[in-house]
């Protein structure tokens, strides 16, 4: 089970694609953010959810949401993939999962893949919604629905 809505966001530094060191204090207070954890970089269903938070980057940012994707990728696999694909939003290397177990995220498929699950947390870093599927559209639309609100 993953974190509760109202739980305040984790705490945690990871490294981006671009090799800065990213400290999730540094935005609680100042705006929203959608934080999505997927399995791994350039596979069909990630690549496509990915995409889709691309399409819609603009609603976020000017939503004052910061968009930030998270999995078990290398620094180095996170710049080829942003570059790639033209994703303007944070990635960040959580290779030792730790991110991904402070945030509760479960395995799916029996334990093979890593969970896909989608967290909304408003400006004062409380979790306001959340969402769980293996296929990558309903993380896109619950977040922009979030944003409608």
């Amino acid at each position: 089970m993953s974190l509760a809505k109202g739980a305040e966001m984790p705490n945690f530094k990871l490294k981006d694609q671009n090799g800065e060191l990213f400290d999730s204090k540094a935005i609680k207070g100042k705006k929203g953010v959608v934080i999505f954890f997927y399995p791994k970089n350039f596979t069909p269903q990630c690549t496509k959810e990915a995409c889709s938070f691309r399409d819609s980057f603009e609603d976020f940012t000017n939503a004052d949401i910061q968009v930030i994707g998270i999995s078990a990728d290398t620094e180095k696999s996170h710049k080829r993939f942003a570059s790639k694909f033209n994703l303007p939003f944070t990635l960040l290397a959580d290779t030792n999962k730790e991110v991904r177990q402070l945030f509760e995220v479960s395995s799916s498929m029996l334990g093979l893949l890593p969970g896909r699950e989608t967290f909304v947390f408003d400006v004062n870093g409380k979790l306001i919604s959340k969402f769980k599927a293996m296929n990558a559209q309903p993380h896109i639309d619950g977040a922009l629905e979030q944003l409608k609100k």
